[in-house]
């Protein structure tokens, strides 16, 4: 069973039908149930469709922070083989919001960031909810400076509300490093492809998303703040959420039609957590392919066309 969104409810019922009928018919050998059981799994995923090809900025906030919704640490785990990660910024310490190291995709060698969120009470402590410290973000740019070194493609995937906004990382230099490890991606001379798999907040989104190629998951979000920080600043409400998501312009489709993105990455009816693996599959292919475009291209070109792409962002509105 799903953690249901207060707008499943209709799918959340019919699961349950599902459900129970799928017990009883375990219980009791002589009740055949498959043609009902057939029939609600139909209703089911019409339901969804009807559902998710109209959701709110608001829903799709709700979708892309879904505790089920596959993190970084699946896609790496069923994208790269090989993998070498590598701790601490070689200041202070090491994050564990923000994953970094080499390994390979699709046998090729690359260098991997990604923000991880946890997945449950422990790994989200330890993940820090996927909000990165300055140490994290220099982490990344001394991964990004190594690849630069060995001419290693740089894929990164990015879940998170935000940098660590706490006295501690402000006290730490947090706006520094996170410009710091901005700068250093606009300024590799190899390939670089980022995907917004969840939430992409606010600079700490930004610091490992400055890519050559940015792609987005159907119901990811991306944007400045969050709504409900938009909401805090613009009327002193967090409870107006729901308008801030609609004015912000948050949604893969809004940021894809101004530009700002290079590709939206299609979902299952329900999101990603309904079929984890094959959305991650697809998010490979994308990269696959991505990829394949950049490395005919040299480095000095590479670094002109990411700088030329987030100067344009803007221009056409």
């Amino acid at each position: 069973m799903y953690h249901y969104l207060d707008f499943e409810k209709a799918v959340a019922d019919l699961e349950a039908q599902i459900f129970e009928l799928k017990k009883l018919a375990a219980a009791e050998d002589k009740i055949d149930t498959e043609e009902e059981i057939a029939r609600l799994e139909k209703r089911v995923q019409s339901g969804l469709r009807d559902i998710y090809k109209k959701l709110t900025p608001w829903q799709k906030t709700q979708v892309a922070r879904h505790p089920d919704r596959p993190h970084f640490l699946h896609y790496a785990k069923r994208l790269f083989t090989d993998i070498v990660p590598l701790a601490g910024d070689r200041k202070f310490a090491e994050d564990e919001a923000l994953q970094a190291g080499f390994a390979r995709f699709r046998g090729e060698a690359v260098a991997f960031l990604g923000l991880e969120k946890g997945h449950d009470t422990q790994t989200r402590l330890k993940h820090n909810f996927g909000s990165a410290r300055p140490e994290g973000y220099r982490k990344a740019a001394r991964i990004m400076e190594m690849a630069d070194r060995f001419k290693l493609p740089v894929l990164s995937l990015v879940d998170t509300a935000g940098a660590y906004p706490g006295v501690s990382a402000e006290e730490r230099g947090q706006a520094e490093a996170i410009a710091r490890s901005t700068a250093q991606m606009l300024n590799l001379q190899v390939p670089v492809i980022a995907v917004i798999i969840g939430e992409g907040g606010s600079g700490g989104a930004i610091a490992i998303a400055a890519a050559n190629r940015v792609y987005m998951l159907e119901h990811a979000i991306y944007s400045v703040i969050s709504p409900e920080g938009a909401a805090s600043i613009l009327w002193r409400d967090a409870g107006r959420a729901k308008e801030a998501a609609t004015n912000m312009r948050i949604t893969a489709q809004d940021l894809f039609g101004m530009e700002v993105i290079d590709g939206i990455i299609p979902e299952p009816a329900g999101g990603a957590h309904r079929d984890a693996q094959m959305m991650i599959d697809e998010t490979g292919n994308v990269i696959a392919k991505a990829l394949a475009e950049l490395v005919a291209k040299d480095g000095e070109t590479l670094r002109e066309e990411r700088r030329a792409k987030y100067l344009q962002i803007g221009h056409s509105l």
